[in-house]
């Protein structure tokens, strides 16, 4: 790896900054759902952050003329990527709380190397891969495991929907190959504005957004944190990060969306893991190390990435 690709300081305290405003969208999404319909949710994130993606790019990288080209692609990938993997995440999380369904959509990694090896010829699944791929779905199903009894604090079909969400990250992640050689913030900019339009009729439909009462302070406040931190910014901070350290040392990230969401919930919604719920979570953390391949570099071949 590079002198240019490796981890300092500043790229560990924005690695650290992206996965505490990530697991924040877990946190605001759990205070706004509570009082605003998923679709209208949905909704109002992406479009209030495809605005401000907008004005922050203010007409660079030849963005109009980018969109207008190949909206159709936008379009599939603001489908996969923002509109049906949030919706599913909202529906969860009327449901469950923060850090559950964080947890659960980590498995995203794991689901893009399966789906990869299936749909492309450059993701072929190795030893280590296929090790950290059976490692994290044995932590899924553990999360999973409680909510098969009568007794269960959470549905079963509400924790599918993350993983369900995760598997839409996962053919997003494949797709978004297409755009090599867009901008990132274009490719932004254009998924979160063909996905505001995908939902805009669903919201209408749905939820008619007119006839529901005005959320509470704290829901207003948690939706533009769901939309201006946990999702422009993010997406500014995360193409900072990469440009810095590299997309490889960027997706670490992933393991630090979890631990704080769950620390969010904790301080501030008074939620609690059990045995299992914990349990699970160590085994798709372990799961994304290992295909990562710095943890147990033993079990892949070639250059072992470096973080100093």
């Amino acid at each position: 790896m590079s002198n240019d690709n490796r981890m300092n300081t500043l790229t560990w305290g924005l690695l650290l900054l992206l996965g505490l405003i990530w697991g924040g969208s877990f946190f605001f999404a759990r205070i706004a759902v509570h009082h605003v319909p998923p679709f209208t949710l949905v909704l109002l994130r992406l479009s209030l952050a495809a605005v401000a993606l907008h004005i922050y790019l203010g007409g660079r990288f030849g963005i109009y003329q980018t969109i207008k080209s190949h909206w159709p692609q936008f379009l599939l990938l603001g489908l996969i990527n923002n509109a049906v993997p949030h919706t599913l995440i909202f529906f969860g999380q009327t449901q469950m709380g923060a850090g559950l369904a964080s947890i659960l959509n980590a498995t995203t990694p794991i689901w893009t190397v399966l789906i990869g090896n299936q749909l492309t010829t450059d993701e072929r699944l190795t030893s280590a891969k296929l090790a950290g791929c059976l490692t994290g779905l044995i932590g899924t199903v553990v999360l999973l495991a409680p909510s098969l009894s009568n007794s269960a604090s959470v549905p079963f079909w509400a924790l599918l929907l993350p993983i369900l969400a995760a598997i839409s990250y996962g053919f997003a992640a494949i797709y978004a190959k297409r755009f090599k050689g867009i901008a990132p913030p274009v490719v932004a900019a254009g998924q979160l504005t063909g996905s505001s339009l995908i939902m805009l009729p669903f919201a209408l439909i749905m939820d008619q957004p007119w006839t529901l009462t005005m959320p509470p302070a704290s829901a207003i406040a948690a939706i533009l944190g769901l939309a201006l931190l946990s999702t422009a910014f993010a997406y500014i901070l995360y193409f900072r990060i990469m440009a810095l350290a590299g997309a490889t040392n960027a997706s670490l990230v992933t393991l630090l969306v979890p631990p704080s969401a769950m620390l969010l919930g904790f301080l501030f919604l008074g939620e609690r893991l059990g045995f299992s719920e914990i349990a699970g979570m160590m085994l798709v953390a372990a799961g994304l190390l290992i295909l990562d391949g710095r943890a147990y570099p033993w079990l892949r071949r070639g250059e072992r990435p470096r973080l100093t």
